[in-house]
């Protein structure tokens, strides 16, 4: 198994963690059979608490959120609570990266706003 399989294994594992703190904390106040106003007795008691999360950490919820995770939990099931992984990426073009880069490679002295200034006037 490569690093990179054993990460991404880790991070599912974490994953699911997450999920099932999350499941933990609803699956009474996701009970169908509540009227809303039991749930909602349920819900602010919950938010009312300190919790100990899937990473041992002290934690309060918010009735907003908990409302979130059983509406999630009630539409898509456990894999609902389990969080997606990020698909983070760069939000700076490439192209403008490398113009800073020759900019500063041109004259080390340049300050950042300098190159910005710069950039600003030939990117727009």
């Amino acid at each position: 198994m490569s690093k990179k399989d054993d990460e991404q294994a880790n991070r599912l594992e974490r994953a699911r963690s997450i999920g099932l703190f999350r499941y933990m904390l609803i699956r009474e106040a996701a009970d169908p059979t509540l009227t809303s106003r039991q749930r909602g007795k349920l819900v602010r008691q919950l938010a009312s608490q300190e919790h100990t999360d899937a990473d041992g950490r002290t934690v309060r919820i918010t009735r907003w959120t908990l409302d979130r995770w059983i509406l999630d939990w009630r539409q898509g099931g456990f894999d609902a609570l389990v969080p997606s992984t990020r698909q983070s990426q760069p939000r700076t073009p490439p192209e403008v990266l490398e113009l800073a880069t020759a900019l500063k490679k041109e004259n080390p002295d340049r300050t950042a706003a300098q190159v910005r200034r710069i950039l600003r006037a030939q990117l727009g």
